[in-house]
Parts: C-alpha cells; sequence; structure tokens
C-alpha cells in the first residue's frame, strides 16, 4: 500500500511539473540605444597612469548591433605617446568600438598641435575645418573628407573640395576646385 501511495505521488508530481521551457531563438541586436550618457566626460589612460583621451558632450548614444557611440556637441582631446596633442569639435562625432574612427559632421574642426615628431623633426601646427571630416588614429594619423575642407598651417590656407592627409608621410592629397594662400617666408 505504501509504494502505491509513493507511485501515485510521484505520478502526481510529474503532472504537476511544468514543463521545461523551449529554447529561444536568438533575436537580432537592435540598432536602437542601449545606454545614454548626458553631459559627460570620459578619460582613458594609459597603463603608466597617463592621459591619453578626453571625450565631453551634451549626450551621448550606444548602438549595440555595431558597437557604435553617437556623441552631440563632442569635443575631444587625443595625446600621442610622442607627445603630440589632437584635438577635435562637431556637432556630432560617431565613433567604433574601439575609439580609432571618428567621424565628425557639423562645423568639425581638427586642430593637430605642432610638436616634434618621433623622429625629432618638427611638425608645424595643423587645423582642418570642413562640414564632414573622418579621423582615423590607427594605424596611422588620417583625416579625409569628400567633402569642401580648409587647412590651416602655419598661416598658409587651403581649401578644396576633397582631403586625404596621411599623418605618418605629412603629405595632404587635395581634390577638386583647390584654392591655395601662402604666406611668404622670412629667412633670419
Amino acid at each position: 500500500m505504501l509504494m502505491g501511495l509513493l507511485a501515485l505521488a510521484s505520478y502526481w508530481l510529474l503532472r504537476a511539473t511544468p514543463p521545461a521551457p523551449e529554447p529561444q531563438p536568438e533575436r537580432p541586436v537592435s540598432g536602437e540605444p542601449d545606454y545614454f550618457m548626458r553631459r559627460f566626460s570620459v578619460k582613458s589612460f594609459d597603463l603608466a597612469g597617463q592621459l591619453r583621451a578626453e571625450v565631453v558632450g551634451d549626450e551621448a548614444r550606444h548602438h549595440p548591433d555595431d558597437d557604435r557611440v553617437e556623441i552631440d556637441n563632442a569635443r575631444i582631446r587625443n595625446l600621442a605617446e610622442s607627445g603630440a596633442v589632437m584635438r577635435a569639435t562637431a556637432h556630432r562625432v560617431t565613433t567604433n568600438a574601439d575609439n580609432t574612427v571618428f567621424v565628425l559632421e557639423g562645423d568639425a574642426v581638427v586642430v593637430r598641435e605642432g610638436g616634434k615628431s618621433q623622429a625629432g623633426d618638427p611638425l608645424p601646427r595643423l587645423e582642418f575645418r570642413g562640414d564632414f571630416l573622418r579621423v582615423e588614429l590607427e594605424p596611422v594619423e588620417r583625416v579625409t573628407s569628400d567633402h569642401p575642407v580648409e587647412l590651416l598651417r602655419n598661416g598658409d590656407r587651403i581649401t578644396a573640395q576633397t582631403l586625404d592627409y596621411r599623418g605618418d608621410q605629412q603629405i595632404a592629397d587635395f581634390r577638386g576646385r583647390v584654392r591655395v594662400q601662402l604666406l611668404p617666408r622670412t629667412t633670419p
């Protein structure tokens, strides 16, 4: 009789237990922002504790589908290992997941302060202006645009329809209608 009671209890327990959940198919990652930051400042440091980059903005949105971040009214400062300082501002900045590519839109300005190259050669101050600029920090410093741009260098002014500047070679390739205003150099 006890065995019958245990069998009945086991049967009842089996019937009362909910079924195992069905495996859910993976949902596609949404393009909608999954987090926001407002009136923020983010700083990153190297292993020695030295400041390497700072990003300040009014609002940032992270998009999980491609891991990009959009920043409104952004101000960016990057300090290279060589000590070179690059600053950038724009109405909107979009950056990739590892913060090596920045797309600046709306009154974009990128300034690379003058200084010395890793080889010790002097580097002039460069200022890029335009409505759209793309800045790549790795593998080499590069500024490109397929929109009209202006480059200021030691008082010289160059405007063009497109730009491709490679920092490692210190070469700027201008296309389209190019206008150049050069200041005379004085020799001591």
